[in-house]
């Protein structure tokens, strides 16, 4: 890509990243993750007021709840549309600009947004280590005093 300069910039190198270093708020992480389970979630068809003026139905979100992991634990990451068929069960993926959500203001999950990718990749040689569940881990929202200058 050149710039205004005429200079071409190289692209990045990614960082990968592993699931026990994923933190709450944080984004922009670029993860190799084994699926190790996928559960489709059932989506409730909600009347929206501005769709109901088109004459074609919209097809309802698909959405499946998947726990993945590498080598130092596991986390759910929520697979939304055509992302659910890249997660399939024993799957090697690339997740490329994920981000970590808040479900329920308390637990991190992992997600993927139209600003990132996923990538079906050759099988990874490491082992999941199932036993280090960040999804279970449960945080809370503590408001800091403002220390006021005096």
């Amino acid at each position: 890509m050149a710039t205004a300069t005429g200079q071409v910039n190289a692209k990045r190198k990614p960082v990968f990243v592993k699931v026990e270093d994923l933190k709450p708020g944080t984004s922009g992480h670029t993860l190799i993750v084994k699926v190790v389970e996928m559960t489709p979630v059932k989506t409730s068809v909600r009347p929206n007021r501005s769709r109901a003026l088109l004459s074609r139905p919209v097809p309802p979100a698909r959405i499946a709840e998947c726990v993945v992991g590498d080598e130092t634990g596991t986390i759910i990451f929520t697979a939304r549309n055509e992302q659910v068929d890249l997660m399939t069960k024993g799957a090697t993926v690339i997740l490329r600009n994920a981000k970590i959500v808040m479900f329920k203001r308390t637990t991190m999950r992992l997600a993927v947004d139209k600003w990132g990718r996923i990538e079906v990749t050759e099988p990874a040689k490491f082992a999941v280590k199932e036993d280090n569940n960040l999804s279970l881990v449960e945080y809370e929202l503590v408001t800091v005093p403002d220390q006021g200058m005096n």
